[in-house]
């Protein structure tokens, strides 16, 4: 019996135009033509105001009480006059596309006072990640985007970031530390110069500048237009159509942080858009953060839930023995999306199980391929029958076109919703698009079927990581990647795969510690030698190794030795960026010994099977 689902409204991304033969340049569209979009975001925020002045816009649980105070909130009116006080302080202060707002601390409502502030004003925002002032030793990353962006203004929530400051930015830019500095800030009434900066305000206006997270070299400034933003908007809009049962708007509660795409631009404005509400949550998908988004989610009931593949394992994990957990999340939530990793097929099995016993139906499970150069959303995937991988169909106003790269096809992008370009980076930006105006987003797909196109498209995994053995098989490692962490789960949180011009596949896992020592039954105090050398987790390895091999289909898939790492990737040589992605040549580059080493076999904790020639 096929399986009952929590009904929902798609629309636009059940039919595509396919134009070109397969295994050659195709083109593909949306049946569904885009709507006219707004001109500006911001106007959104007016309309609101306006439509439902009372609705609560975003809240927040009060930060100064131990373990989270009640939720504070803040309504479309108060917020639309807290930005225009913002925007009046702004503007005399001088800011402006040369000089903008760059806010290194996570999502609060006074970061979004400030934002929406700055986009009331025409003022770029720059929202940095908190890691480059947090976690990095050299401060690089936050060097690298001052140097770009030239702020006139920074923002912090508190003295943590203190240090990176004092060691980036000098006596000429303006600092407000803390969250009581936003008060001077909204002690004065707009005047008529903001309402004359709004009225400047056009769909080419820079709402902000949102740098990559860095996964193949330097961050890269992507200029975030009104255009663009509202564009990417109206194609969710008519795609969700479900949003628009709810007439308070969408639910979300969303700890995504703000300085990447998803959380930023597509969750975040889906709110602003829609006239919804969100709960800002203060938890991660870590051991010691999921517990606040547990609790969170124990009172908030979302309508629509965002999140990345790990904190779906930690959520499915917390109900099996957690019924108000289940009973509040599947309350009224008409969909669940994932995006940024593969999400194990356990894990969705397991929530639809759970899903099923709590209310008697499935609910849908959404997720879409997108780039912050595309701000984001490009494609849907949404139905029944869609896996890990699968990124569906693309939305009214995009047009896809795949272009063959070697032996797979690269998805380019073309529409409303994408970049002008990178700030200050002529040559970066007239690389990026090909002589047609699609940009080349480095991403390989391919049809699920190729004979029923509306089953979409599968990623299948980045271009410039895949590379050759020296006998000149073609390796993909995004698929292959995928293969060994879901095999390795849960004690393998990531992998890069050497072998460039070798004779065979070695494979270099970073392990998940939290998950190794619960294997070895050692305490939280075991280092990571002891950890990875205790004969429970070499033996989980070698039998991992065996596995992968067994499942292999040639030399391109059949790794020949593994090495858990023992030192965690570095964000300040590059080896992963803040939101946790790996950048494999990098890892590559600084630990070019250690692979040598491991190849010919004199490298230490190395698994290898018995048979293997070094």
């Amino acid at each position: 019996m096929e399986p009952r689902y929590r009904p929902i409204s798609i629309r636009g991304v059940d039919a595509v135009v396919v134009e070109g033969a397969h295994g050659a340049v195709q083109r593909l569209r949306s049946t569904d033509a885009l709507a006219a979009p707004p001109t500006r975001l911001s106007d959104r925020l007016a309309h609101w105001a306006s439509a439902a002045p009372d609705r609560v816009f975003a809240a927040r649980r009060d930060p100064s009480v131990p373990g989270g105070g009640d939720w504070i909130r803040i309504s479309y009116a108060q917020m639309l006059d807290r930005a225009r006080r913002v925007a009046g302080a702004l503007l005399a202060r001088g800011l402006g596309p040369e000089r903008p707002l760059a806010i290194l601390s996570d999502n609060d409502l006074e970061h979004l006072t400030l934002a929406m502030g700055a986009m009331w004003a025409g003022v770029p925002v720059v929202p940095v990640s908190p890691a480059y002032s947090l976690l990095s030793q050299d401060f690089g990353k936050l060097r690298h985007i001052a140097a770009k962006a030239t702020p006139g203004l920074v923002y912090a929530a508190g003295p943590a970031f203190a240090r990176a400051i004092e060691a980036v930015f000098d006596d000429r830019t303006e600092v407000l530390l803390g969250a009581n500095a936003l008060d001077h800030l909204l002690a004065q009434p707009a005047g008529p110069e903001v309402d004359a900066a709004h009225a400047s305000v056009g769909p080419d206006t820079i709402v902000k500048l949102l740098f990559t997270s860095g996964s193949t070299q330097s961050p890269k400034g992507v200029v975030n237009t009104h255009r663009m933003l509202c564009a990417n908007q109206q194609m969710l809009a008519q795609s969700f159509a479900f949003l628009a049962d709810d007439a308070e708007g969408p639910v979300l509660l969303d700890w995504l942080p703000w300085n990447h795409t998803f959380g930023g631009n597509h969750n975040l404005n889906l709110v602003l858009f829609n006239g919804g509400t969100l709960y800002i949550d203060d938890g991660k998908p870590t051991p010691a953060g999921i517990a606040t988004t547990l609790r969170n989610l124990r009172e908030i009931a979302p309508t629509i839930y965002f999140n990345v593949p790990k904190g779906y394992e930690e959520i499915v994990a917390a109900m099996e023995s957690d019924a108000a957990l289940r009973e509040r999340l599947f309350s009224r939530v008409r969909a669940f999306f994932f995006a940024g990793a593969g999400l194990s097929q356990a894990v969705w099995d397991r929530l639809d199980r759970h899903a099923e016993a709590t209310v008697g139906e499935r609910i849908r499970m959404l997720s879409s391929l997108g780039m912050t150069e595309t701000a984001p959303a490009c494609t849907l995937a949404w139905r029944p029958d869609i896996k890990a991988g699968h990124v569906g169909l693309p939305l009214p106003g995009v047009e896809i076109k795949l272009v063959p790269s070697g032996d797979k096809h690269e998805i380019r992008f073309r529409g409303p919703n994408l970049m002008p370009g990178y700030w200050r980076e002529p040559a970066l930006s007239a690389a990026a698009f090909d002589d047609e105006g699609f940009l080349c987003s480095g991403d390989a797909g391919k049809w699920v079927d190729p004979a029923d196109p509306s089953r979409g498209l599968l990623f299948d995994g980045r271009i410039a990581e895949d590379f050759k053995l020296g006998s000149g098989t073609f390796v993909s490692v995004g698929p292959l990647r995928a293969r060994v962490i879901a095999a390795g789960a849960p004690c393998v949180q990531d992998v890069v795969v050497t072998g460039l011009n070798r004779d065979a596949l070695g494979l270099l896992l970073f392990p998940r510690l939290d998950e190794c020592r619960r294997l070895a039954g050692l305490d939280a105090g075991a280092s990571a030698e002891q950890v990875l050398s205790h004969p429970l987790v070499e033996a989980f390895l070698a039998e991992l190794l065996e596995r992968l091999r067994a499942m292999a289909t040639g030399g391109a898939t059949r790794p020949a030795w593994l090495h858990a790492l023992r030192e965690p990737p570095s964000i300040d040589r590059g080896e992963v960026t803040d939101k946790g992605s790996i950048n494999q040549r990098a890892v590559l580059a600084h630990r070019a010994a250690l692979v040598e080493a491991l190849y010919d076999g004199s490298a230490p904790n190395r698994i290898a099977p018995q048979d293997t020639v070094s």
